[in-house]
């Protein structure tokens, strides 16, 4: 990933997904807007006791650096599940200016429509984004561990080829920034329910204690799920960037203890 600043604000984006002129993308950061302590001072979440004026200055400010209109957001009502949603035209700006027009109950959206942009709210969840050049479709998903073991980003594969003709082989990902193996650490029951779906602890869970707890490797289990779906290796950029460990850059839940804002990750097509 590489970093630009855009007026106030640092974006971070995906050298695979820069080379293609036809789509925009982005991985927002903390710093830059309005907002103030604990939510300082670029979140973009409007249902979690921000002020929603100070979210909706920071959203036309993300917006204005990206060259596209406020009403180009989608955003959801993200439940750590598995709902994949298409998005319509007519679904344009939903969530855009405030947390009740958002999409119901979704983790992940997609769409072939243009100057649509969904985004999903992230601080320690997983976001992916997908391109498929052949087709022009694009997807973007939010993979905490219960959408990743309920199987968010395989299903989203899932949904741009049943529903769009999309070969898994053509699509284009970037998973960004997320807690990290490193810090992210789970319960017994959590663990055994990992070890159920991936068949085995190994290369998900690490440094597992007597107890039974350990620290699941989110990103690596994610990978791996869209590489089972068709996705091609060398398709896919991995940020390799800890939310926890950077909580100067990027809002992190756990390191804050469960108050703080929350970046944003979204992909347009031109």
């Amino acid at each position: 990933m590489i970093e630009k600043k855009i007026n106030s604000l640092s974006i971070w984006f995906f050298e695979n997904l820069l080379r293609y002129e036809e789509i925009g993308h982005f991985v927002s950061t903390r710093t830059g807007g309005y907002s103030n302590t604990p939510y300082d001072s670029f979140n973009l979440s409007f249902n979690i006791g921000d002020n929603p004026q100070d979210v909706l200055r920071n959203r036309k400010l993300l917006a204005g650096a990206l060259g596209l209109s406020l009403t180009s957001l989608a955003t959801a009502k993200q439940i750590h599940d598995c709902h994949v949603k298409i998005v319509s035209e007519e679904l344009r700006g939903k969530g855009s200016i405030d947390y009740k027009g958002a999409i119901d109950a979704t983790d992940a959206m997609v769409t072939d429509v243009p100057g649509v942009c969904p985004m999903v709210l992230v601080a320690d969840c997983v976001p992916i984004l997908m391109y498929d050049p052949t087709r022009k479709v694009i997807g973007v998903a939010h993979a905490g561990w219960k959408g990743t073991l309920q199987l968010i980003a395989p299903k989203t594969v899932k949904v741009l080829h049943e529903k769009f003709g999309c070969s898994p082989e053509d699509i284009v990902v970037g998973i960004g920034p997320s807690i990290g193996q490193c810090c992210y650490q789970v319960g017994q029951e959590v663990v055994s329910q990992v070890e159920r779906v991936f068949g085995t602890k190994k290369d998900y869970i690490r440094k597992e204690s007597a107890d039974g707890k350990g620290y699941f490797d989110l990103q690596a289990a994610n990978l791996k799920q869209l590489l089972q779906a068709g996705i091609p290796e060398k398709n896919v950029e991995l940020a390799k960037v800890c939310t926890f460990d950077h909580p100067d850059l990027f809002f992190s839940h756990r390191h804050a203890k469960g108050k703080t804002g929350r970046f944003g990750v979204g992909i347009v097509l031109r």
